[in-house]
């Protein structure tokens, strides 16, 4: 109904809008969609479509790619790559969107971000193994001998189930990525 679209855009513009607080749940498990979970957060995704088109036309520093797109830039290194696998319909997934993407603005030019939609591209969300949603992946690339080729090999720095707020990303592309101290807390 009309009423409850409304409750939900605005506790959803509520929840977007507020503080930069964490939102990452201390309990195990909550703050992570399973594949399963689609009808849980389906009031998201109705949402999702009117916010999106909202910032449309905002210049975004985390891509959405294609699974092949994804492919070539694990070829093709320039940067060090940080991949947000999610889905539409995920609320944890939707809260963390404007953080990865804050993170991608603070740190374009240094480190890549793109955004792997897996019910769009499961093929590669089954390559690399996501289990759950949001899953953050830090990539770098491996150096290693000529004599294994001219292909880049991506190594996974470290592999992040759950929704993140930025200065969390931060500080894991600070620390795998430059050398800085690994964080205590995320």
């Amino acid at each position: 109904s009309h009423t409850m679209k409304t409750f939900y855009l605005c506790t959803l513009a509520t929840v977007l809008s507020s503080s930069s607080e964490a939102f990452v749940p201390s309990t195990p498990g909550i703050g992570v969609s399973r594949f399963n979970s689609r009808t849980t957060y389906s009031h998201f995704a109705i949402q999702r479509n009117d916010i999106v088109s909202r910032r449309a036309t905002e210049e975004k520093a985390a891509s959405s790619v294609t699974g092949e797109e994804l492919e070539l830039m694990l070829t093709e290194w320039d940067e060090p790559l940080v991949v947000d696998a999610y889905a539409t319909w995920c609320g944890p997934c939707l809260l963390m969107a404007p953080e990865f993407e804050a993170a991608a603005q603070e740190l374009k030019g240094k480190v890549r971000f793109a955004k792997l939609d897996t019910d769009k591209h499961p093929e590669m969300a089954a390559r690399l193994n996501i289990m759950g949603l949001p899953t953050l992946l830090f990539l770098d690339k491996f150096e290693g001998s000529d004599e294994e080729g001219p292909a880049a090999k991506a190594v996974l720095k470290n592999r992040i189930e759950g929704a993140l707020r930025k200065e969390s990303i931060l500080a894991l592309c600070e620390h795998h990525y430059f050398g800085g101290p690994r964080p205590d807390q995320l």
